[in-house]
């Protein structure tokens, strides 16, 4: 029999990758945060000791969960709160029935684990409760069901509750998304990267069918699978780049142009963009037709008025200060050089609101892609690859 060190040594070595340094001070800001809330809280004098609020160390692995990987299926308020507060419990009825510390502690982890499971309410840091509770049978005897209560309970909550806070604040998601969720453009159709053509129940399956469940959530699943197959669509791409399908001869606006004449321009190209360059073909930013529509919705509720008049005084060119065209676009969007395949524009044009991506050479504009230009490329490649026999 032979060894293979090597694999041996990478077995051992991370099982996941080096994520970037913003995320892990995320996550760590997060964490601080909330324990130190917590802190103050329990450890505050208005609060009476005699209650059981005190801190305890399973805190800290709850906290390394809904903060470092809230979408976790581990992390959910439902997996921490129940799954905590019901290994306490499982702890306190353990260390009313037995007596020696070996067993209890056993006893205690191994049930804990198996109601958490049926509850499906998994939360591993409820692990450490109820070993908590095991080791120290005189407090939790002292507390009795209350230790489930407070400081279980409350310290847990309070942990959830500063997450989803901080989940928002910091751009994240928890609770997790969910798979009937609506979408970013609040409809209930999945996400264009997550119409697979599977529904719910059929995800689930797979979850379960490779043990899987604990570990992701179904709407995580979706997103994976969708851009694995934006991923398998741009190996099969080909070598063209942006240079190859871009528009060429572009109609751009200044940042002064008054927005009336951005109007006119769309009506007359039917264009749904419009780059804003300054002299030199200078890129700037975007204007999309959106963007009309937004402002004037604005107007409509800032000054309450109809949204036709919002409309209208919008595009009056007579008005004293015209809206200019650098007020309402878009600079803050995916970019592309002549050079850039085909395959790295799909998953820009996937995801999100961006309609067309600006090919830049030198600060200058020198192209446009737009989602018409990538689905005539897409069009034109699966015409020419040679038909896969059945």
């Amino acid at each position: 029999m032979t060894f293979d060190f090597q694999h041996i040594l990478r077995a051992l070595g991370p099982a996941i990758p080096s994520g970037p340094w913003k995320e892990a001070l995320r996550a760590g800001l997060g964490a601080l945060i909330g324990l130190g809330c917590v802190g103050l809280f329990i450890l505050s004098p208005l609060v009476d000791l005699r209650t059981g609020l005190y801190l305890i160390a399973p805190f800290g692995a709850t906290s390394v969960l809904v903060f470092a990987v809230p979408n976790s299926p581990l992390a959910q308020p439902w997996s921490a709160v129940v799954g905590n507060m019901s290994a306490a419990l499982v702890g306190v009825g353990v260390c009313l029935l037995v007596p020696d510390p070996a067993l209890r502690v056993a006893l205690a982890v191994g049930l804990a684990i198996a109601v958490m499971t049926l509850l499906r309410a998994v939360h591993p840091p409820a692990g450490a409760v109820a070993m908590t509770a095991a080791l120290s049978p005189d407090a939790v005897q002292s507390l009795g069901v209350w230790f489930a209560l407070a400081p279980v309970g409350v310290g847990t909550v309070l942990l959830v509750v500063l997450a989803t806070i901080y989940a928002r604040i910091s751009g994240r998601h928890y609770p997790f998304r969910q798979f009937e969720d609506r979408n970013s453009h609040g409809t209930h159709d999945p996400e264009p990267a997550e119409r697979l053509g599977l529904n719910e129940d059929d995800l689930t399956g797979i979850l379960d069918r490779y043990r899987q469940s604990l570990n992701l959530g179904v709407e995580d699943l979706a997103r994976l699978i969708g851009a694995a197959e934006i991923e398998a669509a741009r190996h099969r791409t080909g070598p063209a780049t942006a240079d190859d399908i871009m528009s060429r001869n572009l109609v751009t606006v200044g940042p002064d142009t008054p927005l009336n004449q951005v109007a006119d321009l769309f009506r007359q190209h039917g264009f749904t963009s419009l780059p804003v360059v300054q002299d030199g073909d200078k890129f700037l930013g975007v204007i999309f037709q959106i963007h009309l529509i937004r402002r004037a919705r604005e107007d409509a509720f800032r000054l309450d008025r109809r949204f036709s008049a919002a409309m209208a005084r919008l595009l009056d060119q007579n008005r004293d200060r015209p809206v200019s065209a650098s007020e309402i676009m878009a600079t803050a969007m995916p970019r592309a050089l002549p050079t850039t395949p085909v395959a790295a524009l799909l998953p820009m044009m996937s995801e999100g609101d961006c309609d067309a991506v600006p090919v830049l050479d030198r600060g200058q504009i020198v192209g446009i892609v737009t989602r018409t230009d990538l689905i005539a490329a897409l069009a034109r490649h699966s015409l020419s690859a040679p038909e896969t026999p059945l």
